[in-house]
């Protein structure tokens, strides 16, 4: 089965038949794109987020694409949410083996300019939300005995920040990339692997909003580019796959060296 948006070859070789996929933040950006890969490598995929508008439409692609897919209404913000998506997910298409903690909102101001309610927005989004889903995906897992793989999206702002007004983002990633460490080190013994993507400047909802604010900083990349989201496919599957079953605890940087000049 073909992803749209001109796929990575390594949908083509790696096959995630069996895997119970549950993905946060999938009605846009990221999340879209690692909904649509894993549903084209096999996997059944529960699409999360608020806009379940958006996710109903991209069920209906992946499924006239041949995968297979449901949707679940998710606010990572609102523990209750968290559990019955959950619930959900289990009661639709069985227990998921494979969480992928992509939800993520941006705040867009200097540090001293963010009033105590965003400062709440985005801790318990980026932080406290992929928190609590981690656990609740691991205590699920460790009641009925299966091994399990949690992905967790970070950014290369967690290692390098250059005052794009997203100071908070980046403790907050710096903060999951620590999460993926410890968590993965918790449930070794159970089967349960936990790593992290950490991608640089890719084409997204959120990186529009912050070009709107800063202009155009690509220019100053070496290879003068913002990254595509088909780039990180590789990098999401072999994470999701067999191939990655001693790598535990790690945060891969993916950053077209973005960040190394």
């Amino acid at each position: 089965m073909s992803c749209p948006n001109g796929s990575s070859p390594a949908t083509s070789v790696i096959d995630l038949t069996g895997t119970t996929a549950l993905v946060t933040g999938a009605s846009s950006g990221l999340g879209r794109r690692f909904a649509e890969v894993l549903a084209a490598s096999g996997a059944s995929v529960v699409a999360a987020a608020r806009r379940v508008d958006r996710l109903e439409e991209l069920v209906s692609q992946i499924e006239d694409n041949g995968g297979k897919a449901a949707a679940v209404a998710l606010d990572v913000t609102d523990p209750a949410s968290i559990t019955a998506s959950l619930e959900a997910c289990e009661q639709t298409v069985g227990l998921p083996n494979l969480l992928v903690n992509n939800a993520g909102v941006p705040d867009g101001r200097r540090a001293h300019k963010v009033p105590p309610s965003v400062v709440d927005l985005v801790l318990n989004t980026n932080l406290r939300g992929p928190w609590l889903l981690a656990c609740e995906f691991a205590r699920r897992c460790l009641e009925v005995g299966t091994e399990g793989r949690i992905i967790n999206i970070s950014s290369m702002a967690a290692f390098h920040y250059g005052g794009e007004a997203a100071a908070l983002y980046a403790v907050t990633k710096a903060a999951v990339n620590r999460m993926t460490e410890v968590l993965a080190v918790e449930w070794a013994a159970n089967g349960i692997n936990v790593n992290a993507i950490a991608p640089g400047a890719f084409e997204s909802e959120m990186m529009d909003g912050m070009l709107a604010r800063a202009g155009d900083i690509f220019p100053a990349f070496p290879r003068k580019r913002l990254g595509v989201p088909s780039q990180l496919d590789s990098t999401l599957l072999y994470l999701a796959s067999p191939a990655s079953a001693a790598v535990t605890g790690t945060v891969i940087k993916v950053d077209d060296g973005q960040n190394h000049r």
